[in-house]
């Protein structure tokens, strides 16, 4: 790891590790480990599990977000998505690899149709991504008849609730999607073009890179982890809720991709960074839920320790701290 690397990923480390340090003194068989019937229980193995679908989120939207976009659309596509899986399922078409293809293929489209109105007719992505947010889920109400619709299928239910070498099926999609998109990033000239797109996209140009290519590209494959997430959030519950399924969660998405190091002007990306801001995000909920705090102030906690973590990363922050002899260099 380099160090630029480690200089983004520190803070968030850190502060996913004192938030750790925190459960493992007040909270009682936290860090406790069962395994049972071949599968491994525990609150960090349910960390893990329930922040998979805000983790895959925040690997498509770090793509949109290195070439100086934002999607906010991913919590629509899930409803979408889930609504179709559950179309199919229960209209006679039992096939997995059919619901599978059918509904990962208009996550693609849907990510596509996003790129085609950012990157061709150069519509600011907040307008473009807003039109299918709200759009997206006035089309899982017609898709679902403006119904909450439940359903049986044991090989799609194994997706969200299955395990794989007794870990949770849903983490096992995560670490894939981080490798693939890690490889992805490493080995093709592909992450170079997204972060010279998002440096300056007028002298990428010049220098033979295609911004449109490489904004269709991004926003299909940030459709595509929405739709992943789309089907884990819906398998698990085997349950079509349009109104419900992934609201809210393109924030935590981005707030993941911030807290990982990313720059919403565009740039350098950080995927692990990005996968330790979800699972930090993760584990803050669950220890405010362990430690009994109210309802009415879990958002105001959660949202305080965030704001602080964030200003730690900022260098103006620290900076105005050094002054004072107060914060490391």
């Amino acid at each position: 790891m380099n160090r630029d690397t480690w200089r983004k990923l520190q803070w968030p480390v850190i502060a996913l590790a004192l938030v750790l340090l925190f459960n493992l003194i007040f909270t009682k068989g936290f860090f406790h480990l069962e395994f049972k019937e071949g599968r491994l229980y525990g609150s960090l193995v349910d960390i893990l599990n329930r922040g998979t679908p805000v983790a895959l989120l925040a690997l498509g939207m770090t793509l949109v977000i290195a070439t100086g976009g934002i999607d906010l659309s991913v919590g629509a596509v899930m409803a979408v998505i889930g609504a179709m899986a559950s179309w199919l399922i229960t209209h006679g078409h039992p096939s997995l690899i059919l619901v599978l293809g059918v509904s990962l293929g208009a996550a693609i489209f849907f990510g596509l149709w996003n790129g085609m109105l950012v990157g061709c007719f150069k519509v600011p992505p907040i307008i473009a991504t807003l039109v299918l947010m709200v759009a997206g889920r006035g089309l899982a109400q017609l898709i679902n008849d403006g119904q909450t619709v439940s359903f049986e299928h044991p090989s799609f239910e194994f997706i969200g609730r299955g395990h794989l070498f007794a870990i949770p099926f849903p983490v096992t999609i995560l670490a894939v999607a981080f490798l693939l998109l890690g490889l992805f990033r490493q080995k093709t000239a592909a992450g170079l073009f997204i972060e010279a797109v998002g440096d300056n996209e007028v002298a990428s140009r010049y220098s033979g890179v295609n911004p449109r290519q490489v904004k269709l590209l991004v926003y299909a494959v940030c459709g595509l982890c929405a739709g992943l997430a789309g089907l884990i959030a819906t398998s698990n519950i085997m349950t079509s809720d349009p109104g419900s399924a992934g609201l809210n969660l393109e924030l935590d998405a981005i707030l993941a991709c911030v807290i990982g190091g990313a720059s919403l002007q565009g740039g350098r990306f950080s995927l692990a960074g990005s996968i330790v801001g979800a699972m930090l995000i993760q584990t803050l909920t669950t220890t405010i839920l362990t430690r009994g705090i109210p309802d009415r102030l879990t958002l105001v906690v959660k949202a305080l320790v965030i704001v602080g973590i964030c200003l730690l990363q900022s260098h103006a922050f620290r900076r105005v701290f050094r002054r004072f002899g107060a914060a490391p260099a």
